[in-house]
């Protein structure tokens, strides 16, 4: 696929990355010539210097045969226009721009294909707010991530010392819960996958994946660790457009403080709030933190644009008693270095993007990707179509299909039903079947998998 990437920044450079990787042609293009070197030295691309939204600059990038134009700058007004020149003069099939402001994407006729003709739009701040909301709705989880409309999780945890399962078998998980069904789609041990048998003993730290219908989950986490008590007390460090948006998400449900170090954007957002307690200071200021009653707190949730800050502060909350802590973390490298440490969840806005982006570059009928072990790994729901003689999954039972290494089907969503994948279950057409893909280099044989034969009609 030919694919042109408008912006070298921290989206850009992180969806480069993923899809350079998997045969695409791929062209960046910044007015930032030590980003695009950066970018060439690393990666198997071509760049482009230039504005943006030019059509001469589009024009040397390949528009004119492009795929896919993926406008990601940190100008929404350039990425609109950008979608807008690729439709009028190249007819890109697919036009993807990142809008952040809640001024634009409050009005979708904006974006239709007689006005804006852009074809998805992106808010890394509403997915990384919605991220973070299915974290606190469910205690005790390292990651939520939801398929077919939220009626199948994927959910991470971190098995602990003492814990049910720990020291047992995996089939114990299952025997425990007759009229409960669940599967665990991978288990993580110091880093490594192991894939999960029924043999297999689950040890502590061990960060274990399930599936499960939404209604079930947390009837599959007890098995797995001890069941947190529900958060109730929220402290949001930073009052830019993710603040706000949990702020005003979450105050209907919880006692929500948000600390903001602008007097005058404090001021704006107590204004807009209708519960929230807005505090004007510094979100790693111990004596804010402690008036606060920092050592009550549930969530400690650090968002401000500053990682620094993010980090500090969260270091901070911990140590002063704060039951969780959540940072968002913007470079990777620094995700890495403190996921092991007082930080309970580093968050990612780029990882937690990717999939929406990957999503229309996956070939087959895909629906969902999550990115997940900072790219290594995705969960896919795919959509099964045609009959045995055309699919290679429709028909078949799971025991059937040859998928390769290291992949494996989690569950199947069948009109209103959710199904946990068995060995014998069989595949029938326009099942969604959500898989858990350890390896990323083995992206291109499930997608050959949900690909229908020329004889499908």
């Amino acid at each position: 696929m030919k694919i042109i990437i408008l912006g070298a920044g921290q989206v850009g450079t992180s969806v480069a990355n993923n899809l350079a990787s998997e045969a695409n042609d791929i062209t960046v293009v910044d007015q930032d010539p030590e980003l695009l070197s950066a970018l060439q030295d690393r990666l198997d691309l071509r760049t482009v210097q230039g504005h943006a939204a030019h059509p001469d600059v589009l024009m040397r990038a390949g528009a004119e045969d492009a795929d896919m134009i993926l406008a990601v700058t940190n100008s929404d007004e350039t990425n609109m226009v950008a979608c807008q020149v690729a439709y009028t003069l190249f007819h890109t099939p697919t036009k993807i721009a990142r809008v952040r402001a809640v001024g634009f994407t409050n009005h979708p006729r904006l974006f239709a294909q007689d006005a804006l003709p852009i074809d998805v739009l992106i808010s890394p701040e509403q997915l990384v707010t919605d991220y973070i909301m299915r974290l606190i709705e469910n205690p005790g989880a390292l990651q939520v991530l939801d398929f077919a409309g939220g009626r199948v999780r994927l959910v991470a945890v971190k098995a602990y010392y003492g814990g049910p399962l720990v020291g047992n078998e995996l089939r114990t998980l299952y025997e425990h819960m007759p009229h409960v069904d669940a599967r665990v789609a991978a288990i993580y041990r110091q880093g490594q996958a192991i894939r999960p048998k029924g043999s297999t003993i689950i040890e502590a730290d061990d960060e274990v994946f399930f599936i499960a219908a939404t209604k079930n989950i947390r009837a599959v986490m007890s098995e797995l660790r001890k069941l947190e008590r529900p958060y109730k007390r929220l402290i949001l460090a930073g009052g830019g457009n993710i603040g706000k948006r949990l702020a005003t998400n979450l105050e209907r449900h919880y006692q929500v403080k948000l600390i903001e170090c602008d007097k005058i954007r404090a001021q704006q957002i107590a204004e807009d709030l209708q519960k929230t307690i807005v505090l004007h200071g510094d979100v790693a200021d111990e004596n804010l933190l402690l008036e606060e009653n920092i050592e009550n707190t549930d969530v400690f949730c650090a968002v401000t644009n500053d990682d620094e800050a993010n980090i500090l502060s969260s270091m901070l909350a911990k140590r002063l008693g704060a039951r969780k802590v959540m940072t968002l973390i913007n470079r990777a490298a620094y995700v890495d270095m403190v996921q092991s440490g007082p930080i309970d969840i580093a968050i990612s806005p780029q990882q937690a993007t990717i999939g929406s982006l990957l999503t229309f570059v996956r070939r087959g009928d895909v629906v969902m990707v999550h990115s997940l072990r900072r790219g290594a790994a995705e969960a896919i729901e795919a959509v099964a179509h045609g009959d045995r003689g055309s699919s290679k999954v429709v028909g078949r039972a799971i025991e059937e299909i040859d998928l390769p290494k290291g992949t494996s089907i989690g569950a199947i969503v069948r009109g209103d039903e959710v199904l946990i994948a068995h060995h014998d279950t069989v595949i029938l057409s326009e099942d969604h079947v959500i898989l858990f893909v350890v390896d990323k280099q083995q992206i291109p044989e499930v997608e050959r998998l949900f690909q229908v034969g020329i004889t499908f009609l």
